[in-house]
């Protein structure tokens, strides 16, 4: 066995990485289910109230940024682990809206595509 592969296999910092992804990926199975009745729920209150409830409202924005930081750390665009291993996402951190991701240098740009995307005219 190559000496490269048996160390990639041996890393336990991978499979340690490979237990919190099975945890978030039934976190976010939780979160889809939670996500359901609040949509039920609100559209409830809209109907028989005829507005929406604010706290349903900040509530889902912030299933939403959770489900958002859950799919960041399972594509491996970050290493932050979501909830709970930090707190919940805030108000402050909903309206700054979802970290994008860095864009790629220009070295790791895709060969003969410029900055009109590769389109010839």
């Amino acid at each position: 066995m190559d000496d490269e592969l048996k160390q990639h296999l041996t890393a336990a910092e991978t499979w340690t990485r490979g237990l919190f992804m099975l945890l978030i990926v039934f976190l976010m199975e939780v979160a889809k289910v939670v996500t359901g009745a609040v949509v039920v729920v609100q559209f409830l209150f809209a109907v028989f109230s005829g507005e929406v409830n604010t706290n349903l409202r900040q509530f889902g924005a912030g299933l939403a940024h959770y489900i958002f930081q859950c799919v960041q750390f399972l594509t491996y665009n970050s290493d932050d682990k979501p909830f709970p291993f930090r707190p919940w996402p805030t108000g402050d951190e909903i309206a700054a809206g979802p970290e994008a991701p860095p864009a790629p240098a220009e070295d790791d740009a895709e060969p003969g595509r410029g900055d009109d995307g590769g389109k010839t005219t």
